[in-house]
């Protein structure tokens, strides 16, 4: 018991920059306070004391703001930040290592008995609103977005956003590739943290391909340089246009909202 305690702690620690201590997670944090009594409302739940295991879960609910029903199975190391408005269903199957922020639901689509609400596998986190209705699989490592809303299953280590909720693919961009756009978006004067490849915004996607083209446009500008520098040509001396950084203030500010 006790080293669940400290695990439950410690776990708290690992995702909450906000934690001071041992003192402070024991007594001000919800979640917390939520999984232990749904530790206790499961056991009765088990033990076939069903009146007193919803009896111990409503306690809960009113305490925190989070509704875990008895029946739901959940792993080591749950995580639950802020918590309020939470609700996760008698049939929902939580791994270890997962993390649900306010608002989450992990419910179902029918009344039928049996299976119907979802599975979350080890190490997954899903954001602040996010609805997930379904008897399906959330896969291991896989991110459910803020305010998502997801019906089907999800592939282990997928990123989920958006209603109805779609899989974002990580286009392929090689550490090369990827250190080449930086430079040319460095050269001119563009912030390159506005056009990560993490972020599902065609427009970064875009902006992306568009600073691959200036790079080769750029390469081979320079052979043609080097090219008629060999044939005596002064053509080559000549300064580019100056790029001034506030002509990119206003893009890069935007860039900026859209990253965060």
């Amino acid at each position: 018991m006790f080293e669940r305690l400290r695990e439950d702690i410690q776990s708290v620690f690992h995702r909450d920059p906000a934690a001071r201590n041992a003192f402070e997670v024991l007594t001000c944090y919800p979640g917390m306070h939520a999984i232990w009594i749904h530790r206790l409302s499961a056991v009765l739940w088990g033990m076939g004391w069903k009146w007193l295991a919803r009896l111990v879960s409503n306690f809960g609910r009113w305490l925190t703001g989070i509704e875990i029903h008895p029946g739901a199975k959940v792993g080591r190391r749950f995580f639950i930040d802020h918590g309020m408005g939470i609700v996760i269903g008698e049939t929902a199957e939580i791994g270890d290592d997962v993390t649900l922020y306010q608002g989450v639901t992990l419910g179902g689509t029918t009344w039928n008995k049996g299976k119907r609400h979802p599975t979350l596998e080890n190490g997954v986190v899903v954001g602040a609103g996010a609805k997930v209705l379904g008897p399906f699989t959330v896969g291991a490592g896989a991110k459910v977005g803020s305010n998502a809303v997801v019906t089907k299953a999800v592939p282990a280590g997928a990123t989920v956003v958006g209603i109805p909720g779609r899989i974002i693919v990580k286009p392929e961009v090689g550490d090369e590739q990827e250190a080449k756009r930086k430079a040319m978006a460095e050269k001119i004067g563009f912030d390159a943290y506005g056009v990560s490849e993490d972020m599902p915004d065609p427009v970064a996607r875009a902006i992306g391909q568009l600073l691959d083209h200036l790079q080769a446009v750029d390469g081979k500008l320079d052979g043609m340089c080097g090219a008629l520098k060999d044939l005596g040509s002064p053509y080559c001396a000549k300064e580019l246009p100056e790029l001034r950084e506030e002509d990119f203030a206003e893009i890069k500010d935007e860039a900026a909202i859209k990253a965060s």
